[in-house]
């Protein structure tokens, strides 16, 4: 039976009318309360009702549920109630209360989120097949199949021992339960709630235990989900029971301040809202308090705590644009703090946030207020997240329905999607619940850009090889590299928020992720699909590539050197020189092609060499006082030019670089490969063609086999190289 929840009299925060918020005086701001998910207590009337008319015992539940769903049919509701009542009858908390008080209080927080009336009904029945003679037929009889569901969900997730060797599995079912409907977990989180509110009288070690569990599972999965009033309350909850000498400091440190006469955050709000109405914009200027342990938290930032750090500002608006209308007038009318605004409207947070984040400093002592700006449907997102979302199984709102017309699944937000993913192809139940407890553990996230315009969401410290995962999922295997802002990048590189990830593909299907990728794998989808991957092939270790493991290429279809000399062609016809009868030489430094800008200098032997204008043997030569020779090209097409070739590693790479090569008309005079470096293959190769003309498209074409990542004409050396 879950009737372990004692007394009322909780050992968190109780501020009134804030969730888990510290609640300002009337008299001295207007504040905007967070979600109320506190209201009923033990005011649950427990008479009969009659037939047909609602009881008054739901009474606050209904008046929650009104306010979001106006058109509700409510006699679900009122069925719900009179057998869970009858169901329950005479079974009692420990604190002595009518056990039915605590579905009630499960199901009126639910209700302060907005959940839909399908939510409700089975959250007043949620304890009735575990605890009662209640069985799931009669429940799916009276109330329908989506209700059955739910109610068993709720019954399976509540038989679960929570104890360290239960866990893995533990979780396991929850997520399940949770990635088919997520309003199973929500009903979850909200039971959770009411327990953590009613641990008065358990023993500490009971507290501490289900505190604990509460801190590393329930509230992080709250976050994911995006439940914040939620959250917020469960955290103070927790902090006062895992550190109740702290938790008192924090709430001497609110008090201190409620008693302050001065309130910056009044009158910076004041300013705001004037400058929003001189600029003709209709929005709502609020302050925001902060919950304890977001108190606590800036409290070891900064020390003393000023005013401003007790709270925020919110502003709500109607419309996406007006919120921009409003960060413009707040950054030229105030004074902004730039390095505080973050932009969640264009690039929402993976559990469906939105929201404009600056800052502006007071004039008069420089504190700095925090503004949050948003609409108001992205205010009840962001304070129920997915429990806001509603229905599943209705018709889509306009809201839930994607610009291209397909419908936004609400039960599954962006990381319980991957996260589903992954779990299903864990292992075993300790891989699954120690990958779990690593992604729970990260509470940033970071967004790159891919270079066709989409974003990745990743937690803080991603690197290439999670972005090519979160990605490609599976077909991450054939994965030969990354360019990051523009830039080569090996696959352990730590990506940043804001940048833009290239990844380089392979097209072998049949390709195998390096043992090292193990090593610099941040995600639990990376991590788990490369070990799923390696476990496969267990004796299978990825080629060397054959022109690598021999050093300098051996089977490249160029030409040998002869006892001629070595077979070189010094291209003199291409290039006309001012000085009669001088041989010309192209400088191999840079490999001058028409139409490239020339100049030449004499050496030894009526040698004149001729460099690109911009290569640094020329600057070299010219600060040394040596005359420039005047050379141009002449009329033939024909030119020799050295290439630089960057690719990754594989079998076949170098015949099919050469072969590309050699369709494109160019033909190889020489060609060497550079022994590899973590993977890198570098191969100089010079050519010649007909015409200077083909040589983009060769270029082009050696770009395009798979593996190779980079071409480029020699560069000129550095100055003293």
């Amino acid at each position: 039976m879950n009737a372990e929840a004692v007394n009322p009299a909780s050992p968190g925060p109780v501020t009134p009318g804030a969730t888990g918020a510290v609640a300002p005086t009337a008299s001295r701001r207007k504040a905007r309360a967070r979600i109320d998910l506190r209201r009923l207590g033990r005011a649950a009337l427990l008479g009969p009702a009659a037939r047909g008319r609602l009881p008054d015992a739901i009474g606050h539940v209904v008046e929650a549920h009104r306010a979001h769903h106006p058109d509700a049919d409510l006699d679900p509701l009122r069925r719900a109630y009179l057998l869970a009542e009858s169901s329950h009858r005479g079974q009692m908390r420990k604190s002595g209360e009518p056990y039915i008080t605590h579905p009630l209080a499960v199901t009126l927080i639910l209700a302060e989120l907005g959940a839909e009336t399908t939510t409700l009904t089975a959250s007043l029945l949620h304890d009735t097949v575990e605890d009662t003679d209640v069985t799931l037929d009669q429940v799916g009889e009276q109330f329908g199949a989506e209700v059955r569901y739910l109610v068993d969900g709720v019954t399976k997730l509540e038989k679960v021992d929570y104890g360290a060797a239960a866990e893995p599995e533990t979780f396991r079912k929850m997520l399940l339960a949770t990635g088919n409907d997520v309003r199973v977990m929500s009903i979850k989180l909200a039971d959770r709630l009411h327990n953590m509110r009613t641990l008065g009288v358990m023993r500490k070690e009971k507290q501490e235990r289900i505190a604990k569990v509460t801190r590393d599972v329930l509230i992080p999965l709250a976050e994911r989900l995006g439940v914040q009033a939620l959250k917020s309350e469960l955290e103070d909850l927790v902090f006062a029971v895992m550190h109740p000498e702290e938790y008192e400091r924090t709430r001497e440190l609110v008090d201190e301040n409620a008693a302050r006469a001065d309130d910056p955050l009044a009158e910076v709000a004041d300013e705001v809202r004037r400058v929003l109405r001189e600029a003709d914009i209709t929005a709502e200027v609020l302050i925001r308090p902060r919950h304890f342990v977001s108190v606590h938290r800036v409290s070891r930032k900064r020390d003393p705590l000023r005013g401003a750090d007790f709270g925020r500002l919110l502003v709500l608006v109607q419309e996406d644009a007006d919120c921009y209308a409003v960060l413009g007038e707040l950054h030229t009318c105030m004074t902004p703090v730039v390095s505080e605004f973050k932009d969640f409207i264009a690039v929402p947070k993976f559990n469906l946030y939105q929201s404009l984040h600056t800052a502006v400093a007071r004039a008069q002592d420089g504190q700095v207020v925090e503004v949050l700006i948003r609409t108001h449907q992205m205010h009840k997102v962001a304070e129920a997240g997915v429990v806001a979302l509603g229905n599943p199984y209705a018709p889509p709102s306009e809201e839930q329905t994607a610009g291209d017309g397909e419908r936004v699944d609400p039960t599954r937000p962006g990381w319980l999607s991957r996260l589903l993913d992954w779990q299903r192809g864990a292992p075993d139940p300790d891989t699954f619940w120690s990958t779990l407890r690593e992604d729970l553990a990260q509470d940033r996230e970071i967004t790159v850009f891919r270079p066709d315009g989409g974003t990745l969401g990743l937690p803080e410290g991603a690197t290439c090889v999670d972005a090519a995962y979160a990605q490609y999922g599976e077909d991450a295997h054939a994965c030969m590299g990354a360019r990051v802002n523009g830039r080569l990048a090996t696959m352990s590189t730590v990506l940043r928020d804001g940048d833009t990830v290239q990844l380089l593909m392979g097209q072998d299907p049949a390709s195998e992720p390096s043992r090292e990728w193990l090593e610099h794998a941040h995600t639990p989808a990376a991590r788990i699909a490369i070990q799923r991957r390696l476990a496969a092939h267990p004796a299978h270790e990825p080629a060397e590539p054959e022109e690598t493991a021999r050093g300098p290429v051996a089977d490249a279809p160029a030409p040998r050197p002869s006892a001629d000399g070595p077979a070189l062609r010094p291209a003199s016809a291409d290039v006309l020189v001012d000085v009669p009868g001088a041989t010309v030489r192209l400088a191999g430094c840079c490999t001058p092609v028409p139409p490239d800008k020339i100049t030449g200098f004499a050496v030894r032997g009526g040698v004149v060499t001729v460099h690109r204008v911009e290569c640094a043997v020329v600057a070299r030569m010219k600060s040394g006082g040596r005359p420039e020779v005047g050379v141009h090209w002449g009329d033939s097409p024909e030119c020799r030019v050295t290439l630089l070739a960057e690719s990754f590693g594989r079998p076949h790479l170098l015949a099919d670089l050469t072969e590309a090569m050699a369709l494109a008309g160019a033909e190889i005079i020489s060609a060497t490969v550079e022994p590899p470096d973590r993977q890198r293959v570098r191969h100089t190769y010079t050519v010649l063609l007909p015409d200077a003309a083909r040589l983009p498209a060769l270029m082009r074409a050696m770009r395009e086999v798979a593996g190779v990542y980079d071409v480029s004409r020699a560069q000129p050396q550095p100055t003293g190289a």
